[in-house]
């Protein structure tokens, strides 16, 4: 099979596409004939050698898939060969960059039926994200105010519906590029953070304060006094320090998003209801995963891209 791989850390310039053992699932696995996989910020990481996440070279990049269901190994239960599937792969694992990889049958789901299967390789780790911020670390509940900070994203338009969802007051950062985005997700309040300080835009207390943004530290400290006493900083940048206050009994959480079969089914189900939106910006083939890594290093990746398994998928 075609791969992409790299077999030392370093520039976008080691990622190869190269041919490949077809993978044989273990017990508990299965073999998915690969769709499309998604890129993600740690796919660059992990690639660069500054993602602490303890990958084996040569690496194959890829940890969101969606594909046809190929081969089962033993002892699975609940999937069938030829089902359409997503999943968000162990990130330590070989992942989806390829037209063959092997997943545990606990992460993969069945599909949403109401977008392409290829684009539905967007959704699992960026929904899981947001889900796992909102309601797990920071348990927003209905009535209460958030506040997302770099909203433009992928985990950020999942964030404001599902926060939207569960009856709560949105307010969503967006600088003049994103706006649009961040608006079709339909928050209460935008800000746009280049033209006004949060600090002097914020005229209440937020319950729930979720930053998606890579901040400066002490820009990101002082958000901190726009939370209210016993509230919650949660934040998606594990490179920094989620910052919080003890003597207001403000609490941080730093998010290392977790597979969740239960949720990521819960997930699809609101994709399919037209609760939650799948945003593909493009969509490329294996050879063009090098040049991407390029563009995420210097920066210029907007929206969601796919990488297709092969020219049968395009």
């Amino acid at each position: 099979m075609k791969a992409v791989r790299f077999h030392n850390v370093g520039g976008p310039d080691v990622l190869r596409v190269e041919d490949v053992e077809i993978p044989t699932p273990a017990p508990e696995q299965v073999r998915l004939r690969v769709t499309a996989s998604a890129f993600n910020a740690a796919d660059n990481g992990m690639r660069a050698g500054f993602l602490p996440i303890p990958i084996s070279l040569p690496h194959i990049p890829g940890y969101d898939v969606s594909g046809v269901v190929d081969a089962l190994g033993a002892g699975v239960d609940g999937l069938e060969v030829g089902q359409s599937v997503i999943g968000f792969l162990p990130m330590e694992a070989d992942g989806g960059a390829a037209e063959y990889v092997v997943a545990p049958a606990a992460a993969l789901v069945a599909a949403p039926r109401s977008v392409p299967l290829a684009d539905a390789a967007a959704l699992p780790s960026v929904a899981l994200t947001a889900w796992q911020a909102l309601f797990d670390d920071g348990r927003l509940q209905a009535g209460q105010r958030l506040l997302i900070v770099g909203a433009g994203g992928a985990v950020g338009g999942h964030a404001i519906r599902l926060a939207r969802r569960a009856g709560a007051h949105v307010i969503a950062t967006a600088s003049p590029r994103s706006v649009a985005a961040v608006a079709a997700a339909g928050p209460d309040v935008i800000i746009d953070h280049a033209a006004r300080s949060l600090l002097d835009a914020v005229t209440e207390p937020v319950d729930v304060l979720l930053n998606l943004a890579p901040l400066d530290p002490e820009e990101f400290a002082s958000l901190v006094a726009l939370v209210r006493d016993g509230g919650t900083v949660v934040s998606t940048t594990a490179f920094m320090t989620t910052p919080s206050d003890e003597t207001r009994g403000v609490q941080a959480a730093t998010v290392f998003v977790r597979t969740n079969r239960e949720r990521l089914a819960q997930i699809v189900g609101l994709v399919d209801a037209g609760e939650l939106v799948v945003d593909v910006d493009r969509r490329i083939g294996l050879e063009g995963l090098p040049a991407l890594h390029a563009e995420a290093s210097e920066g210029r990746i907007a929206g969601k891209v796919v990488v297709l398994a092969s020219d049968a998928a395009r």
